[in-house]
């Protein structure tokens, strides 16, 4: 299970969280813009936007969960088991596997309109990857600094949901997770007022009763309330340490510790959490094993170049003994 969110403030932010069983061995991944894209059924894209991003590279193909690009438009896929629906192939589209879609888009798309004009003409298959590697189910977050929206594809076909509230979690499908918060719209950062009986004289014995009611479980449903309520009440300075501090705590409000989430061959966990600022294209990570934030910048890379630039995962715990 995961949950994406993006923020603003003097830049614009764009993250999320993984949550897994196991990992698959992810690396911070920089294509540069002359990478060679051969997609299956939509040709070969010898130039495209550079990006940045956390994927898995099997046989030299960054298989995207999560990546900014060089313009700032912003895109993660996220497990949507049940209700993904993908289709056949369609002479009349241009048919691109669900695994292709990220590259796909971040490659040829500077901004939110843009992608929404280029799916007019997709078609999202479930084409695998490998025999290895089935077609996962997916639903995808996509943002740029002035607007997000939701990708689903169902039974019914392609759906496109503005998504004003900047977060995505897995299941239900998007209408659903937006529409549950109408039960939680009496919360509040503030103090709570006596609403209960007026001749009672009841009153809060504790900062953050406000926020009694909001739910704690790891559910999808229940983390797309939390991580909601968290952005949209967030407040923080704008300067870049403050942003991206105040982002890994919103999503750090959804962070799931190993053994509390039992699935079938183990505990789901957060195997990393992200935000990069898409104005600048630094990606910043942690993993379960480091909390400690690490760093790669798109522009530090060659992105004239032809070859992927790849970033394993910093797992070592790193401390520092400040009386060292």
């Amino acid at each position: 299970m995961c949950t994406a969110a993006t923020y603003l403030t003097n830049h614009f932010y764009f993250g999320r969280t993984l949550d897994l069983h196991f990992s698959y061995g992810e690396e911070v991944v920089i294509t540069p813009r002359n990478f060679p894209f051969s997609f299956y059924g939509a040709g070969e894209r010898k130039r495209h936007y550079a990006m940045i991003g956390t994927a898995f590279v099997p046989d030299g193909f960054p298989l995207y969960y999560d990546a900014v690009n060089e313009k700032g438009l912003c895109m993660a896929g996220l497990n949507f088991v049940g209700n993904a629906r993908y289709f056949p192939d369609r002479a009349d589209r241009c048919n691109v596997a669900q695994y292709e879609l990220i590259p796909f888009l971040l490659g040829d798309c500077a901004s939110v309109a843009e992608a929404k004009k280029a799916l007019k003409t997709v078609n999202v298959t479930a084409r695998p990857y490998s025999s290895d590697l089935h077609a996962a189910e997916l639903h995808w977050l996509i943002a740029d600094k002035k607007e997000a929206f939701v990708l689903e594809c169902v039974e019914e076909g392609m759906k496109i949901y503005e998504n004003p509230v900047g977060v995505l979690a897995n299941n239900p499908p998007f209408p659903m997770q937006t529409f549950r918060l109408n039960d939680y719209m009496r919360l509040s950062p503030k103090q709570p007022r006596n609403a209960f009986c007026k001749k009672l004289g009841l009153k809060p014995y504790s900062l953050g009763m406000g926020g009694i009611g909001l739910p704690g479980d790891l559910s999808s449903p229940s983390r797309f309330v939390r991580t909601a309520f968290a952005r949209l009440n967030s407040v923080s300075g704008t300067s870049e340490e403050e942003s991206v501090s105040q982002f890994f705590h919103v999503l750090g409000a959804v962070e799931q510790p190993r053994g509390c989430n039992e699935a079938e061959d183990g505990y789901e966990y957060t195997v990393y959490t992200s935000c990069c600022n898409a104005d600048t294209g630094v990606y910043y990570y942690s993993t379960y094993e480091n909390r400690c934030l690490t760093a790669v910048d798109l522009r530090r890379a060659d992105l004239q170049g032809a070859a992927l630039f790849r970033y394993p995962h910093v797992r070592r715990q790193n401390v520092i003994l400040q009386n060292g």
